[in-house]
Parts: structure tokens; C-alpha cells; sequence
């Protein structure tokens, strides 16, 4: 008998055609942990307006870094994945899903159930806790494992923020640019409505109450997808020796009018850039794997709005992927878990 893992990514399309992107964009977008509307509300806007409108626009973007392997995403965590099996072993059968589209969370729990694991460990690929990300990954499992007959023992990584080889692994990939010969290192976290860190934080008197309510984990806010970003930016720029004048927080890829979560990432590169940074570094520590958000918004979008504005180039720091310490912290996690 085996011990189950099932390791989850967010999603990618099938392929980049406007189609498909259009699906993955509705099933992702209609997540109500995602758009925490009311239901008509959210058909009636996504449907209606976001997806028809928006999915040729990243359509063309997909394209763009679309390999002949496929989706970036998809790559590098079927590769992480195929990495962790090997170095598990026999004792533990491993299945990778996305949460949006393929290969599905059903499929590979059904995998798992016919293999009949004795337990299953369940890790969300999302170093920092949201409910729209590892929430939504939690919720769609337990919903499924419901409607089973007899349940194994399942456990849940909530988030690896702090994970020291996670840590070690950005920090890796940043010393190869040398940071100090850049004028400005950004670290760009993907961004969320702030009315998801108010509803995260069950104390109702700290989040945008307190000052600098982000700058340190506490039982307040021990779950704040912000107060965790703080907490891996500050531990990587401690460990590559970034001085913290040297170093910007920001958050990316907003949708709607809804205030969210800032500095904006797009507003910060065009100050930085009218102030006459012209190199930046910009590290992406809430993706594991590199996507859209990462080679396409930051190292071509970003990259050329800071041109137009005198500055010279933004640098991505390349993601995790399938690196070996990256393939090591999952190891580390699923053994630490004592099944």
C-alpha cells in the first residue's frame, strides 16, 4: 500500500487558441473564491464581459510564450512532479492537477482512490496562503473526497512561504544577476482585491487598521496572503543582502475597478523609471513555476513600459521550476508530514 500526494498548480488553457483560453479564463474566473460576488453578479460580468472581451487579448499573449512542449505552467510542474516521484519512490504514489482545466483535481484524486493510497497528502504549489488560490484547492478536494464512501486520512498544506529551501531557491536564482548592480530590485507578488484581506482577517481589527499591519506575522494575520509576501520578500533580500531602501513590494495583474492590494507593480516601475532607475531586477516569489504572469507581463509588458519611460531593462528572475532544491523542498514536505 502507498501513501498518496497530489501536488496543484492554478491552470493553464489546453493550447493558446482564443478558445480554449476563453474556457479556462470561465471556469477560473466563475470560482467564487476568486470573484466573491453573488452569483448572478459574477455570471453576468464574466460571461458577459470579462471573458469575451479578454480572451483574445490573452489569447495572443499565450502565444507568446507558448512552447513546443506547450504552456510554461504545465512544463515545469509536470517536470517537477516526474522529479518527486523518482525521489520518492515506491512508497508513495504522486498525481499532479491543475485547479482550472487540465489535467483536473477529479481525475487525479479519482487516481489516487483506485490506487488505493492510504492517505493523501494534498500540496497547493502556492507559497503564500489565499483563498482564492490554496482556499480554492482545499474546498474543490473536500468536495470531492465528500462524496467518497470510505475518506483516508488527508492533510493540507496551508503555505511554504517561509520554507527555507523555497527561500534558498529564489535566493539562488537571483545571485546569478548580482543584484547590487541593478539600481532597483522589485518583488512583484500577484495581486488580490483588498477586500480579501479584510475578509481574511477574522480579528476585524487589524488588517488596514493597524500600521504597517503587513511588516510581521502575528495571530492576527497568520493567514494574510499579504503579511506572508512581506514575509518572503524580507527573507529573501535578507539572505542576498538587498538594504531594504533598495527594494520595492509590489502586486500585479489586478482586474476590475475594486481597489486592490498596492503599490501596483505597473505604477511602481513608471515612478522608478521618471526617477531614472534604469536597471531593475524583479523577483515573482508568490509563482513556483514560470507562466504568463512571470515571462510575459513582467519580462516583455513591464519591461517595455519602463523602457518607454528611460529606463534600460527589467530582469526576471527566473522561478523555481523544476530546479533540484525546488524538488527537494517538496520532498522535504511530504516526508516532514509523518505519514
Amino acid at each position: 500500500m502507498k501513501k498518496g500526494v497530489l501536488l496543484v498548480n492554478l491552470g493553464t488553457p489546453d493550447s493558446p487558441e482564443t478558445k480554449d483560453v476563453r474556457r479556462y479564463l470561465d471556469e477560473f474566473l466563475m470560482d467564487e473564491r476568486v470573484i466573491d460576488i453573488n452569483a448572478v453578479s459574477r455570471a453576468l460580468l464574466i460571461k458577459g464581459i470579462i471573458v469575451p472581451f479578454r480572451g483574445p487579448k490573452s489569447a495572443k499573449s499565450y502565444k507568446e510564450i507558448w512552447t513546443e512542449e506547450g504552456s510554461p505552467l504545465m512544463v515545469y510542474t509536470v517536470k517537477a512532479t516526474e522529479a518527486l516521484k523518482q525521489r520518492l519512490g515506491d512508497e508513495y504514489h504522486v498525481e499532479m492537477a491543475m485547479r482550472y482545466q487540465n489535467p483536473s483535481i477529479q481525475s487525479a484524486m479519482d487516481k489516487l482512490r483506485a490506487a488505493q493510497v492510504t492517505s493523501i497528502q494534498v500540496i497547493p504549489l502556492f507559497p503564500q496562503y489565499a483563498s482564492a488560490s490554496t482556499g480554492s484547492v482545499h474546498q474543490k478536494v473536500m468536495e470531492i473526497v465528500s462524496k467518497w464512501q470510505t475518506i483516508p486520512s488527508i492533510s493540507f498544506i496551508n503555505s511554504f512561504y517561509d520554507n527555507e529551501l523555497v527561500i534558498d531557491g529564489f535566493v539562488q536564482n537571483g545571485a546569478k544577476y548580482n543584484p547590487a548592480e541593478y539600481d532597483h530590485v522589485l518583488f512583484s507578488f500577484h495581486g488580490l482585491p483588498q477586500r480579501h484581506m479584510l475578509k481574511a482577517d477574522e480579528t476585524k481589527q487589524h488588517c488596514l487598521k493597524v500600521a504597517n499591519c503587513c511588516d510581521t506575522i502575528t495571530g492576527a494575520n497568520r493567514f494574510c496572503y499579504s503579511a506572508q509576501c512581506h514575509a518572503t520578500a524580507r527573507l529573501i533580500a535578507e539572505k542576498l543582502n538587498i538594504p531594504k531602501e533598495k527594494y520595492t513590494l509590489t502586486f500585479q495583474s489586478r482586474l476590475g475597478r475594486d481597489p486592490w492590494m498596492q503599490p501596483y507593480t505597473s505604477e511602481v516601475v513608471a515612478e522608478l523609471a521618471k526617477k531614472g532607475v534604469k536597471r531593475m531586477l524583479v523577483f515573482c516569489p508568490a509563482f513556483v513555476a514560470d507562466c504568463l504572469e512571470t515571462i510575459f507581463e513582467v519580462a516583455v509588458e513591464y519591461n517595455e513600459e519602463f523602457q518607454a519611460l528611460g529606463g534600460e531593462h527589467i530582469q526576471l528572475v527566473e522561478s523555481l521550476n523544476d530546479s533540484p532544491i525546488w524538488v527537494d523542498a517538496l520532498e522535504k514536505m511530504v516526508r516532514e508530514e509523518g505519514f
